[in-house]
């Protein structure tokens, strides 16, 4: 049986709308029946949240293989630990069968979690509670600042929910969070293959307001309405969606349907952007600038690292 180390995965990652899934898809339609795919996104782990996470559609899930899709209810708080253990099952299946593992990427921790691995650190429910308290994220900065700048500079500022996991491990552990996985502190050889889609950021900015459009047109509002008639609330993890806060506004009267587009769109440009930042820090990442059509320009790298 070939062994995980002489078959490792191939990444294809980029930021939100920039085709990865057309060419995971393209490529495992190829190679016809020799490639699973792995889902490196923290929200495509929600089950009934398929919409707004552009999930891969019932249609190519019967087609090709997929795996690290609805692993969590809405109302569960999902880990990258979590993700971790379903990654780690997921590849071996896929060895198992005599199969490649394609992952798409999708969140940057997520990815990380693949190509260096990351020794997870334990909770403190306690203290994570303490930190959810503290309505000033400034001062949450502040503090990590003072515990971790290193982790700190892999967080944006605004991001109370990653700012408060660092600092519940700062405080739990007594370590630096930032010490938790070579991923985090640096980059080591790795035998995974990491291939890039970068555009231009005004084309980029073009094909998430069609992305945008496409989401409404294909219901992301009853979407959102089941979610809400669910017996239990969203997660705060799952909330973190992108799209679900603005159209849950439009649904309680706060927003037009066109204005919480707008703003839609405005939030996946600026997530983009920290995507961006995120895959930039790791030299190993081989970009390939396209200017029109992903699958044609990436599909033959994909499959050559493949094979």
């Amino acid at each position: 049986m070939t062994q995980l180390q002489d078959s490792p995965p191939v990444v294809v990652l980029g930021p939100t709308a920039s085709g990865k899934s057309d060419v995971a898809m393209a490529v495992a339609r190829q190679m016809q029946g020799r490639v699973s795919i792995v889902a490196a996104d923290a929200m495509q782990v929600y089950r009934r949240m398929d919409i707004g996470t552009a999930k891969p559609t019932a249609k190519d899930r019967a087609e090709v293989e997929h795996f690290c899709l609805d692993l969590a209810e809405p109302h569960e708080r999902f880990t990258v630990a979590a993700f971790q253990e379903a990654k780690l099952i997921a590849l071996a299946q896929i060895v198992e069968r005599n199969k490649r593992a394609l992952v798409v990427g999708g969140t940057g921790l997520y990815v990380t979690a693949v190509v260096d691995g990351l020794s997870m650190p334990g909770e403190w429910p306690k203290i994570r509670a303490e930190l959810e308290a503290v309505d000033d994220v400034g001062l949450l900065v502040a503090e990590l600042q003072l515990r971790d700048p290193l982790a700190l500079e892999k967080i944006e500022p605004n991001n109370k929910r990653r700012l408060v996991r660092a600092l519940e491990v700062c405080r739990g552990s007594g370590r630096e969070f930032s010490s938790f996985g070579s991923g985090i502190a640096g980059f080591q050889a790795s035998s995974v293959r990491q291939i890039g889609i970068r555009w231009k950021r005004d084309v980029l900015a073009q094909r998430i307001s069609q992305r945008v459009a496409s989401m409404i047109e294909n219901g992301l509002v009853a979407e959102v309405k089941d979610l809400l008639n669910e017996p239990k609330p969203l997660s705060a993890t799952a909330r973190q969606a992108l799209g679900y806060q603005e159209i849950i506004d439009h649904i309680e009267g706060k927003l037009s349907l066109d204005e919480a587009c707008q703003q839609i769109a405005l939030r996946t440009r600026q997530f983009s952007v920290r995507q961006e930042r995120w895959y930039r820090r790791d030299p190993r990442i081989e970009w390939v600038d396209v200017s029109a059509d992903p699958v044609g320009q990436i599909t033959p790298l994909v499959m050559a690292a493949l094979t």
